[in-house]
């Protein structure tokens, strides 16, 4: 994707023909190699990051005239830090294998600069204009436009969301994940919307259902009335909307049972959001006996008196923590008019919710999110907007 980039975005382009060793890692933009001075009135060299601003592969102009440093305060000819460009200093995980221990501030006008190029040569220059006065010849320009591509990234454009927000380190918590999701129904497609906007190694889709008029109601997105027609089968019909935009979805068209059970190996996390009943009974005991952690969801809403109520329910299993899955939360009877969750009612805002409720967990999980109580089992009730949480660990 780096190549890519370079070749299409004649700002980046320009840095690498004047020479800067500039690289896109992970979602921000690198240049190696800067020259500077440092408080001994040392000759040194450091690391300029900014953030990447895009329209799908094309760079905007930057939203913001802050960037990053790796390296010493610069300074300076005669040692003097230079206070001109100061904006913040703490070590800060940048996240894809970078850090950072100042960040700096120099707006040339009103309006900021004009693009990556000027942005990155305009500080280049700041930091090496004292370096070049103590060594002669010493330049940003260290003619390395060859550069290695950044990899494979799971994603067909830069995630520049979480860049700008400074949340990288936390989202590459998540990286290596091959996460299962069992049952894309209404909730089920809500997570994918979700898990498919994170870095994850590779996503599963487990439905041999159809995908039809009513599902279209309480699923994410707006299929057109041909694709109706086709009556596509869940798992394809997704993965076609969410590849465009992460390339490791994979799509099972089967019902996972004890003959299909073999493709779950390799999860290291699952979201089960499948009926109730023997299937489910089987797919957890396997889950157990592999060591994956999973979340089951579960809806049960009944109409009365002219309006809908009822419980969303979100439980969680790890290895260290399943017995309660087992005492009760979970059910594994096939439905039954003493199932509060055996209901088919489902709508749109109450699966999205649902979904963000487990995704929400798995992310507590992973450390993305602060996680104090540990809960390992959440309802919330629609009428007062209760939520309780319960088998903490």
């Amino acid at each position: 994707m780096s190549r890519e980039l370079f070749s299409l975005n004649a700002d980046l382009a320009q840095l690498r023909t004047e020479g800067y060793f500039v690289r896109i890692q992970g979602n921000l933009l690198v240049m190696r190699e800067v020259p500077y001075v440092d408080s001994q009135c040392r000759v040194r060299t450091g690391t300029l990051v900014s953030s990447l601003d895009l329209a799908g592969d094309r760079t905007r102009k930057p939203e913001t005239h802050v960037i990053h440093w790796d390296g010493d305060f610069p300074c300076s000819a005669t040692g003097a830090p230079l206070l001109c460009i100061s904006h913040q200093s703490s070590n800060t995980d940048l996240g894809y294998g970078l850090t950072a221990k100042h960040s700096f501030s120099s707006k040339p006008n009103p309006d900021g600069y004009s693009d990556y190029y000027t942005k990155m040569a305009t500080y280049a220059t700041i930091l090496a204009g004292p370096a070049a006065v103590l060594q002669p010849g010493i330049s940003p320009r260290v003619i390395r436009g060859v550069d290695e591509d950044d990899g494979a990234s799971v994603f067909n454009y830069l995630d520049t969301a979480s860049s700008r927000v400074g949340l990288g380190a936390l989202t590459s918590k998540l990286e290596g994940e091959v996460v299962g999701i069992l049952g894309v129904g209404g909730t089920g497609g809500y997570i994918l919307d979700l898990v498919a906007k994170t870095p994850v190694k590779e996503i599963r889709l487990f439905d041999d259902d159809e995908f039809l008029s009513h599902n279209a109601f309480r699923a994410p997105g707006a299929p057109s009335l041909e694709e109706l027609r086709d009556a596509p089968k869940k798992v394809d019909y997704l993965k076609s909307i969410y590849e465009r935009m992460h390339r490791g979805i994979k799509a099972h068209p089967v019902k996972v049972n004890a003959e299909t059970l073999g493709l779950l190996d390799g999860l290291t996390f699952a979201f089960i959001s499948m009926d109730a009943g023997e299937e489910k009974s089987v797919v957890i005991a396997k889950l157990e006996a592999l060591g994956v952690p999973f979340i089951d969801v579960g809806m049960g809403l009944e109409l009365s008196n002219g309006s809908l109520g009822g419980i969303l329910r979100v439980t969680t299993s790890t290895p260290a923590k399943r017995e309660h899955v087992h005492a009760g939360r979970i059910s594994f009877a096939g439905g039954g008019a003493q199932d509060v969750y055996a209901s088919n009612i489902q709508v749109a805002d109450l699966n999205a919710l649902n979904a963000c409720l487990a995704v929400v967990k798995w992310k507590k999980l992973r450390g993305f999110y602060r996680d104090l109580e540990n809960e390992h089992h959440s309802t919330y009730t629609t009428d007062g907007s209760l939520l309780l949480n319960g088998d903490q660990s």
